[in-house]
């Protein structure tokens, strides 16, 4: 998946002027932007969010990005953030950059704002551009966020240098609330509606959305939310766990074990990077992350907005080794339980809607398809519409969709697509043939995007009844 990411960023970094476009300007508080405009789009890439968070920025909560005088290129994407593709791509602690595109003309059109997956040590918004939700009159906007290390990090000598109510550890969910802020401040110079913003994400762009749900500072930042392959409870690690995680990751960085603020300031990033270790979850910090994920939805403290969740048939592709029904039972225990579990929390406020994405691409079914691999559903939201090398055939990249594309495919991408975007535009997924019922836990009802796809009414009952009742606090 390493290389996957680094081949995506570096092609991604081609994408831009490929294609003959004209100059299109826009004013947002910074400045003049200076992007381009081809086929009925407008794109504006690499617009700085936020202050570079290096040298004594590093491990603080993003700092407003300063404005400039005269215009700016906005063709090129940025850096993507520092993450495990140095010398294979561009990547650079300067990076809290974000990416518009929406339908030329547009106004008041509603935002969707992707926050990318990666487990929170990979990826980048440059990876994601596409130009279907803008052809379908929605603005479209891709994050970059810090990662690995210097994204979800604790340290002792950090907690010590903050100040009173500093917020510690969740950087990469900082500078997520960041664009959101920046988003609602600027959106309607590209022709979008501060009012009508959906943020959406898959992996751990779905996990960072789960937390966000829960916090007070993301209140009034988005109106709308869909949660894709969440794959996790939301248990998130306390605050004391993180930071001896932290001081051990530095000792393998190079750091003294007693290393002190400005020691670890003074490790280079790819160091820090190379030591890390595994995929990173949201650290409840006691300031900015009062509780879990999973507390906050129990609990009903989560930011009561409609939502759409769901996950895949296949979750366990994450684990290669794992097949037959252990693979069935990770998938429901990791992926179709918290979906539904979230689902149902989320249900007696603005409405829910629950799916299971189960359909494999006709070139693909064969006696040994193990289901939609996790991530796979991706090449359908975005209508197959995905630039390479994520749309570029390759059995590792469950992103890529189909080689070549079926009636029945590009059916199912229209579909899935139609979804989206009228949640986006109307609040409720208005699409196929078929409606999708909002959920209730008395009904249990979901939609299965498969074949055929179609509403299913409690659908893995007793194992996710299971797989919910083993879990503590998923009450």
């Amino acid at each position: 998946m390493r290389r996957l990411i680094a081949g995506a960023l570096a092609l991604g970094l081609a994408w831009a002027g490929a294609a003959a476009a004209e100059p299109s300007k826009v004013t947002i508080g910074q400045g003049v932007l200076v992007g381009e405009r081809s086929d009925g789009i407008v794109s504006f890439r690499g617009i700085p969010f936020a202050a570079p968070p290096v040298g004594d920025l590093r491990w603080k909560p993003p700092q407003p990005a300063a404005g400039w005088s005269g215009e700016r290129p906005a063709v090129v994407y940025a850096a993507s953030c520092a993450q495990h593709t140095f010398g294979g791509a561009k990547a650079s602690e300067d990076c809290l950059y974000l990416n518009v595109q929406a339908p030329a003309g547009a106004k008041d059109a509603p935002v969707m704002v992707w926050i990318h997956g990666g487990s929170n040590t990979g990826g980048s918004g440059a990876m994601y551009e596409s130009p279907a939700f803008a052809q379908d009159g929605v603005v479209m906007v891709t994050v970059n966020y810090r990662l690995g290390p210097l994204g979800f990090f604790a340290h002792p000598a950090i907690s010590r240098a903050a100040t009173p109510g500093e917020p510690l550890a969740d950087y990469g969910l900082m500078d997520q609330l960041a664009a959101l802020k920046w988003v609602r401040a600027n959106i309607r110079a590209f022709g979008g509606d501060p009012r009508r913003v959906t943020v959406f994400g898959e992996s751990a762009g779905a996990i960072d959305i789960y937390a966000l749900l829960g916090l007070k500072g993301a209140r009034g930042l988005f109106n709308q939310a869909i949660v894709e392959s969440n794959i996790t409870w939301g248990d998130s690690p306390p605050l004391a766990k993180a930071e001896a995680d932290g001081q051990a990751l530095a000792i393998r960085a190079g750091a003294s074990p007693t290393a002190a603020l400005a020691e670890l300031k003074a490790i280079p990033a790819e160091k820090l990077v190379a030591a890390q270790e595994g995929a990173l979850f949201p650290i409840v910090d006691g300031r900015l992350m009062t509780e879990s994920s999973l507390q906050a939805m129990a609990n009903r403290h989560t930011v009561d907005v409609p939502l759409i969740v769901g996950s895949n048939s296949w979750e366990a592709w994450l684990h290669q080794s794992m097949k037959g029904q252990a693979a069935v039972d990770w998938t429901n225990t990791e992926g179709g339980a918290p979906a539904r579990f979230i689902a149902a929390k989320s249900a007696d406020g603005k409405p829910s809607w629950l799916y299971f994405f189960s359909y494999v691409a006709t070139e693909k079914r064969s006696p040994e398809a193990q289901g939609a691999p996790h991530a796979g559903e991706l090449y359908y939201v975005f209508n197959g519409q995905l630039r390479p090398p994520l749309s570029t055939p390759n059995p590792a990249n469950p992103v890529a969709g189909p080689a070549h594309p079926s009636d029945e495919d590009r059916a199912m991408a229209a579909t899935v697509h139609a979804c989206w975007v009228s949640f986006a535009k109307t609040g409720a997924p208005r699409c196929g043939a078929t409606a999708w019922p909002r959920y209730d836990p008395r009904t249990d009802q979901l939609m299965e995007f498969g074949s055929p796809s179609g509403v299913r009414t409690n659908f893995r009952k007793a194992a996710l009844d299971a797989a919910q009742a083993a879990q503590p606090g998923a009450r």
